[in-house]
């Protein structure tokens, strides 16, 4: 017996079947991402009349993790409209281009990313063509921005010139009723699923997750990393802090820097501006038992993530 013709699916006949399923409350149905593009940038400002922004989404797929010796093998750059009030109107054009590095890519970046010698030879960016996309930025964000932008400063300094945000630390998932930040999973959470591990899906992923309204404050996404990226933060430099302390500072929050980054070789801690002034106090209290005048760096969303701080 012949086996039976198979014929393509009716998208709303699958669609009621999902949403019976789901009513039965016995299911959760995941849908492809779909991604909202524009046709072009939308003439004239938003609704409220508050005006629009180019964002722009990265992500970048690398041979290794360390900025100073690995290299980007991918680009993908996702250009999206948003209004200040953290509305997410569309996406536009992407960036998406592979590079040939000047060493092989080992083996286990080629499993994750799906990413082959052959893929990448003869392929070239340069810092030009990169700067020119990314010039009418207002604001660049990526999931793991304390990653990618390393990355990418080294690659272009026009990435110096921009604010940054990072969709992973920019939220506060956790507080939302999400029990990871990991880009797959806040999309499963989301609703949908995705290819995941190359750069443009990644950087379509992560624009939909932000214009999700988030279930607990009940605001897009992308309103709460908003708020958040325009924060002014200083860092403490706990300088000298008596051996013994290490475990209390840890525990409260501090992390510790090897100095090779040209910062202080000190443990550190990062917090709002308004802020300083009391943790300055518990350190001269609690931890050097004396007055004690520490360095302390101001970051603005122009400095986060970067090796400048």
């Amino acid at each position: 017996m012949d086996d039976p013709v198979m014929t393509d699916p009716d998208p709303m006949q699958m669609e009621r079947l999902a949403r019976t399923l789901e009513g039965s409350g016995r299911y959760r149905v995941l849908r492809p991402l779909t991604p909202r593009v524009l046709a072009q940038y939308p003439a004239g400002g938003d609704a409220q009349g508050g005006g629009t922004r180019l964002g722009m989404f990265l992500d970048l797929e690398t041979t290794g993790l360390s900025a100073a010796k690995d290299e980007i093998i991918e680009f993908g750059i996702v250009p999206f409209v948003y209004t200040l009030e953290g509305k997410i109107l569309g996406t536009l054009e992407p960036f998406s281009r592979l590079r040939e590095p000047s060493c092989p890519i080992p083996p286990q970046i080629t499993a994750l990313t799906g990413i082959t010698p052959d893929m990448v030879a003869g392929q070239r960016v340069t810092a030009d063509e990169v700067a020119g996309f990314v010039a009418p930025a207002s604001l660049i964000i990526a999931h793991n921005a304390n990653f990618d932008r390393k990355f990418a400063e080294a690659f272009s300094p026009v990435f110096t010139t921009k604010p940054w945000a990072c969709s992973m630390r920019d939220v506060d998932w956790a507080a939302e009723g999400y029990e990871g930040r990991k880009l797959s999973y806040l999309g499963m959470q989301a609703g949908f699923w995705f290819d995941g591990h190359r750069a443009v899906d990644d950087c379509q992923a992560g624009i939909a997750i932000l214009d999700r309204v988030l279930p607990v404050s009940e605001r897009p996404a992308l309103a709460a990393l908003l708020d958040n990226a325009r924060q002014i933060r200083c860092r403490i430099w706990a300088e000298n802090a008596p051996y013994e302390y290490k475990d209390t500072l840890r525990q409260r929050g501090y992390r510790w820097n090897d100095g090779t980054d040209g910062n202080p070789r000190a443990w550190s801690i990062t917090l709002a501006e308004g802020a300083v002034e009391a943790e300055l106090a518990y350190l001269s209290a609690e931890v050097f038992s004396r007055p004690v005048d520490l360095p302390v760096t101001r970051i603005t969303p122009w400095d986060r993530f970067s090796t400048r701080c």
